[in-house]
């Protein structure tokens, strides 16, 4: 079969009439290597495997795993030690479901061609069934449109890869975030909706963006915020871990020239563009953290106070903090998709996706209520700053630097993916390379400079969170939920539930983004970090 583009853009179709096995045959194996592909590659570069249901599993956990599961305890602080966790319990089911709903939806435009029990069918039929689809295409010249086929004559112009251009996106092996919100539009009753459908990916782009960088201004203000309390403990730090006498830190530098001092490592960090070499700070940031969150988690485990001190249910004024921090938590979102695409059986897919969010809020759980009832009110932006002053949690500390320094070049190289070859597409080949590297450096100064104007941890992630993450987390799965499936028929008590997790999430955009705002103005001039104070040894 060969495929040619006529100057007007339609396209030729002529079918080499093969029967039915051969054809078939040949295929299966064309779709098979197109679908082992990575999404950024092409097909007819090297193959990669598909990753199996355990390797998912443990993306999907990691994916959870940053600098938000520390800064829990004090978002239950915030909520109260009764309303915190079972709000958290909420959140997770909730943002398990969009998952689901942005998974289903991909599936809904994604059709592999390799599950189609009708392609089976009339791959198997006897007759000269290409010289048919053939006659098919020519007769109508798409004029009724591809949807409008009998599902057999569909699937088999499907299996022939005779679809004109502009239907080829039902064949995409796998779909990005963006691409599902724009053909979610697309699918939508509204012909406005369909006329500005491109809009859908730009507004995914835009969030994603804001979201990447705004972790990355987190992980500035933490590793200064780490660093600044190691340094300032280190004459006093013991290796007795289970003194009770008081430190007095020695005050340092203040903590924006910390942030200023890991500029220098960022930078070069960020000009690594191959994604193969980031995936050995990946795999050591990932060592790092696991180790550090297991002696974390052996510590708050011990010695915890009476609760009954603790208010259940905190000032409804701090509640917006709770939500902002708790949903930035939850930043898996983006990774969900491709997981999904590079699955050998995405069919598992689903089943996997609900085990790794239940894990992930039972750990969300433990951790943020462990570590308010063990520090009550003293529970500082980051769980890490209350340990003891010994060699073993300073090592903690120091590993957990060392792990997010890593993992800054990974969140960075999202935004810089989606920004960078737009830019370049505009200038000459040249210029191609200045303009990439002065992309990079500007954008990891200006995550620098953020961090340095908002650098109280606790407000930072709380305003990331509220501003970006809720949206792409909470407010738009609901919504391409109701603008993909409503042609079909959609029963009033899913709408409602769909509206519903929507507005929840607007209002937590609105209050949680308000609230943090305020209290980044309250603060003025006072002391930006509590840590810089005393602690137990």
């Amino acid at each position: 079969m060969s495929v040619t583009k006529s100057t007007e853009g339609a396209v030729a179709v002529k079918l080499d009439l093969m029967s039915p096995p051969e054809s078939a045959k040949k295929l299966e194996n064309k779709d098979s290597t197109f679908l082992d592909e990575s999404p950024s590659e092409s097909p007819g570069l090297k193959k990669t495997k598909g990753i199996t249901v355990i390797q998912a599993l443990i993306h999907l956990v990691k994916g959870n795993m940053g600098t938000g599961i520390l800064g829990l305890s004090l978002a239950v602080k915030n909520a109260g030690i009764l309303m915190g966790p079972l709000s958290l319990l909420v959140m997770g089911l909730i943002a398990c479901h969009c998952m689901h709903i942005l998974v289903r939806c991909a599936q809904r435009f994604c059709k592999r061609r390799s599950q189609s029990g009708h392609c089976a069918y009339l791959v198997g039929s006897s007759g000269n069934w290409a010289q048919t689809v053939q006659r098919m295409v020519m007769r109508s010249q798409w004029d009724h449109g591809y949807e409008n086929y009998h599902p057999h004559a569909r699937c088999a112009l499907d299996s022939c890869c005779v679809v004109p251009a502009s239907f080829n996106r039902l064949n995409k092996p796998f779909m990005d975030y963006g691409d599902t919100v724009m053909h979610g539009l697309e699918a939508s009753p509204s012909a406005w909706l369909q006329n500005h459908a491109h809009w859908g990916r730009h507004i995914v782009s835009f969030f994603l963006i804001v979201t990447q960088l705004g972790f990355c201004c987190v992980y500035i203000v933490f590793l200064a915020d780490n660093l600044k309390q190691v340094v300032e403990a280190v004459n006093s730090t013991t290796n007795n871990c289970h003194s009770n006498e008081t430190v007095m830190l020695t005050p340092t530098m203040d903590s924006r020239l910390y942030m200023l001092s890991f500029l220098p490592f960022l930078v070069l960090l960020v000009l690594i563009r191959n994604l193969r070499i980031l995936t050995i700070f990946s795999m050591l940031a990932n060592i790092s953290m696991l180790v550090s969150l297991v002696i974390i988690t052996q510590y708050i485990t011990q010695e915890i106070p009476d609760p009954s001190r603790l208010p259940l249910v905190a000032s409804w004024k701090t509640y917006p903090l709770f939500f902002g921090t708790a949903i930035f938590s939850f930043e898996s979102i983006g990774v969900v998709l491709p997981l999904e695409n590079k699955m050998k059986n995405a069919r598992h897919f689903p089943a996997i996706l609900s085990l790794g969010m239940s894990i992930v809020t039972s750990l969300y759980i433990s951790i943020g209520t462990l570590g308010y009832l063990r520090f009550g009110d003293d529970i500082k932006a980051s769980i890490s700053l209350n340990l003891p002053n010994c060699w073993l949690y300073q090592s903690v500390k120091l590993l957990y630097i060392a792990g997010i320094l890593c993992t800054y070049a990974l969140q960075f190289y999202v935004p810089a993916e989606i920004i960078i070859p737009f830019a370049i597409s505009r200038v000459s080949t040249r210029w191609a390379l200045p303009l990439d590297l002065s992309i990079r450096l500007a954008m990891v100064c200006l995550t620098c400079l953020l961090a340095v104007l908002i650098p109280r941890l606790d407000l930072v992630i709380s305003l990331v969170g509220s501003v970006s993450s809720s949206a792409l987390a909470l407010i738009i799965p609901p919504l391409l939920e109701v603008s993909t499936f409503y042609s079909e028929g959609m029963s009033p008590l899913t709408i409602f539930k769909d509206a519903l997790i929507s507005i929840l999430g607007f209002v937590g955009f609105v209050v949680g983004t308000y609230q943090a705002l305020d209290e980044l103005l309250k603060s003025g001039d006072s002391p930006l970090f509590s840590n810089s104070t005393t602690f137990l040894r």
